[in-house]
């Protein structure tokens, strides 16, 4: 059977699609993530808030907004996202640099891996492996979710069909504050970083190794 599309109803049972216009990235707004974040109550307890968002920021940037806005000191965190893009890294360099993430877990997959890895991997390492805070993994995921544990034990689980770089498109999310699917999350998310990890924390650098150059830098001898 021969289907053809006509954009006139009367003429066809099959319509084409409207074109769909896809935002300019300069029209993505880190204030349009902020103004959401205004809308949401932290103080509560136990909150959840499903919502749809209309394209206007990255999804990233909503992270970002939300621990910045309300001064959170996170102990934990574990993104799994499909994508990110550069801005989305810049973003979770702030909260490193800026001491509100005392551990970063990173998933991507496995594609976005072998895609990126002479462009945005190597940023990655370059902008996120500070202080030992930070790991990272690869593997075959299509999760999209953020979960984050504060110091004082305040655990919340973002998950929804946004990718980090998500943009221009509609995307639900589901923001909770919910101890039962954190600690649910954060156990299978635990397992695929340590799996699947990528960065050899043992190789240590920094004071020990500073104290080895300061010996050679003196030229200490010993005599027996």
């Amino acid at each position: 059977m021969k289907i053809s599309l006509n954009n006139s109803k009367s003429n066809s049972r099959y319509i084409k699609p409207k074109t769909f216009k896809y935002l300019d990235e300069k029209q993505l707004k880190y204030r349009n993530a902020e103004e959401m974040v205004n809308d949401m109550d932290f103080e509560g307890e136990n909150k959840r808030y499903f919502a749809f968002i209309d394209g206007s920021f990255f999804f990233g940037d909503f992270i970002e907004a939300f621990i910045v806005k309300n001064n959170i000191h996170v102990k934990k965190m574990t993104i799994s996202t499909l994508s990110m893009n550069q801005n989305n890294i810049d973003s979770l360099h702030n909260l490193l640099k800026g001491n509100f993430v005392d551990e970063l877990n990173l998933i991507v997959s496995d594609y976005f891996f072998s895609h990126e890895k002479k462009s945005l991997i190597p940023y990655i390492y370059e902008k996120l492996d500070i202080d030992n805070k930070f790991q990272f993994a690869s593997a075959g995921t299509h999760c999209k979710l953020c979960c984050f544990e504060t110091i004082n034990a305040r655990k919340f689980v973002i998950h929804g069909s946004a990718n980090l770089r998500s943009s221009a498109n509609i995307e639900q999310i589901m923001f909770e504050e919910n101890e039962d699917l954190y600690n649910f999350t954060d156990e299978i998310q635990s397992n695929i970083v340590e799996t699947y990890k990528t960065i050899n924390k043992s190789v240590r650098y920094g004071k020990l190794w500073e104290c080895i150059e300061k010996v050679n830098t003196n030229k200490i001898s010993i005599k027996f």
